[in-house]
């Protein structure tokens, strides 16, 4: 069976609920407070497995009172956790978010041992042509690199979510079968602002940042969907807007929807939209991986 196998970070996620995010200085009172598991990597690989997905979570975690609470939340969400390591040394990641009351946040990633995942934790994992290998820039990119570079010899697909933006290292790119940015990491990458009301700005900025002629390009934008460039096509999908409490982890919900669809062999398109509408629910409940549809949610939309 085609697995998805998801390289990422696991973080223990710190959130606080803000009228509005504190200025330079400023102390603010906090509405609650919670510990939710997080990272871009679980989120991906929770949410996969939730719509479906038969999911490999390679990722690292602390010997401490986080990685302890993250490991008991993370098999009881049907994951393959045959790859998951433990650093005695350096603690879990750990994420501090502060949401306020329009839903928008802001977060400061403390890597913790997601920064050692190294090549040699990924070596022991046999994939197969017909795997999905997907990652992001929460760890480190030499080991994103060498685990895509075992994904091309054998001719499994790759998506990447570069994120948190950063230069790539050199021949990462390339490597990259999908590339899936907001509207941040497209200007980050493109240099120029983007502007999600322009679709002929939306489509030069995703040429710019496409290192391969058959790379494909997907840029989400929120309740206004997404757009894709694929070969010479370009094409939007449309959202599903709803009234949003915290939009922390829907790129990730995006991401592992989008492995789910294409894996069942939905055309681009849809797989776009199954993934839309996945996103639109995480983002009607507090938290990263609490917010995460399951699938008959996500049918009941479609």
């Amino acid at each position: 069976m085609a697995r998805i196998i998801i390289l990422g970070s696991i973080n223990m996620d710190v959130v606080v609920m803000t009228p509005r995010h504190p200025n330079p200085g400023e102390t603010l009172f906090g509405s609650d407070l919670k510990f939710i598991p997080g990272g871009k990597g679980a989120n991906q690989a929770v949410a996969a497995s939730r719509l479906g997905g038969d999911v490999v979570l390679v990722g690292k975690l602390g010997e401490d009172a986080f990685g302890s609470a993250l490991q008991k939340f993370l098999e009881e969400e049907n994951l393959n956790l045959d790859h998951l390591y433990f650093s005695q040394d350096t603690p879990s990641g750990t994420a501090l978010i502060t949401v306020d009351e329009n839903a928008e946040n802001r977060i400061i990633v403390v890597p913790g041992c997601n920064a050692e995942l190294s090549p040699a934790d990924f070596g022991s994992l046999s994939i197969t042509a017909d795997d999905i290998l997907v990652s992001v820039f929460e760890i480190p990119q030499e080991t994103i690199k060498a685990a895509f570079q075992t994904a091309k010899e054998v001719g499994a697909k790759t998506i990447l979510n570069p994120a948190p933006a950063a230069p790539f290292i050199e021949g990462l790119q390339d490597l990259c079968d999908t590339l899936i940015v907001n509207e941040t990491e497209l200007s980050f990458f493109s240099g120029e602002d983007a502007n999600p009301d322009v679709l002929e700005s939306l489509h030069r900025q995703a040429r710019a940042i496409r290192s391969t002629a058959s790379q494909i390009i997907i840029v989400t934008l929120g309740g206004n969907g997404a757009v894709c460039l694929q070969g010479d096509d370009f094409f939007s999908v449309a959202g599903n807007k709803v009234e949003a409490v915290d939009t922390t982890a829907a790129g990730d919900c995006f991401t592992g929807a989008l492995a789910v669809a294409l894996k069942e062999g939905l055309s681009l398109s849809d797989a776009i939209r199954f993934a839309n509408f996945a996103a639109s629910l995480s983002v009607q409940k507090v938290g990263a991986s609490a917010s995460l549809p399951y699938r008959q949610e996500v049918n009941g939309l479609l």
